[in-house]
């Protein structure tokens, strides 16, 4: 009787350190070699996070396998996982973080807004983003049509009008992205980080199956899979404040 109530125990505990594992979802945007903004992340800062990582044991997920294992689509993921993030589509992705993603060998989701690639000078171009993706480490999603600020524009417009305008930021954005990367997108990273229950919805009615927040925390399956939270990543960070908040949550509740 004692041993079946140990065994029990023991096995309530491993199924709950699996039910609050957390995943620490990092959200990055411009890289170079002087951190001219607090959104600039120097080439050689990134270069001092990813051998942090390495050297303290964390393995950078995809954002798909990340996801999965929220859903309780997979039953686990390494307890030390950590998924990296880009928005927006700046061309230093491609000059500056490209070459250290492949020299680590590592995932990275991109998330787009599809009305700057090929148009704007800080952008990529959809040639670029083809070859990223050809590398196997990157893939793209995206991040609306051209990054709008929804509550501003749910002031000026009428119902109607601002109902049209979600869906061309969602449906629309999606649809352009599939069509120039040849693949299906089916994530979101909210633009400026804002999201609300109306938003929520019409996301999953324009065929979003997850969305991302900039909400400052580490990810677990209690979240709601069109609200997951991811940390933004400024260049004021040094190595000890990056490593403070990769291990800011990992305790058990």
């Amino acid at each position: 009787m004692y041993l079946f109530l140990v065994i029990f125990l023991f096995t309530d505990f491993l199924r709950g350190d699996t039910i609050e594992k957390k995943v620490p979802i990092l959200c990055y945007h411009r890289f170079g070699t002087e951190a001219s903004d607090a959104m600039t992340i120097k080439t050689d800062a990134f270069a001092q996070q990813l051998a942090w990582l390495k050297s303290n044991g964390y393995t950078v997920v995809s954002l798909e396998s990340a996801i999965k294992y929220l859903k309780g689509e997979t039953e686990s993921i390494p307890s030390k996982s950590v998924v990296l993030t880009v928005d927006d589509g700046h061309k230093s992705v491609y000059a500056h973080m490209a070459p250290l993603v492949i020299k680590y060998r590592i995932p990275v989701t991109l998330f787009i807004y599809p009305s700057a690639i090929s148009n704007a000078k800080y952008a990529m171009t959809w040639e670029q983003l083809r070859e990223l993706e050809a590398t196997t480490f990157f893939r793209v999603e995206s991040h609306t049509y051209w990054h709008p600020h929804f509550k501003q524009e749910k002031k000026k417009l009428s119902s109607s009008e601002y109902a049209k305008f979600v869906d061309r930021q969602l449906r629309g954005a999606r649809q352009i992205l599939e069509e120039k990367m040849g693949h299906e997108v089916t994530y979101l990273a909210w633009a400026f980080g804002i999201y609300d229950d109306e938003l929520e919805a019409k996301a999953i009615h324009a065929g979003y199956s997850a969305a991302l927040t900039i909400d400052d925390r580490h990810a677990t399956p209690k979240d709601s899979m069109m609200a997951i939270p991811r940390y933004m990543i400024v260049s004021k960070y040094d190595i000890k404040a990056f490593g403070k908040i990769i291990n800011k949550d990992r305790r058990r509740k």
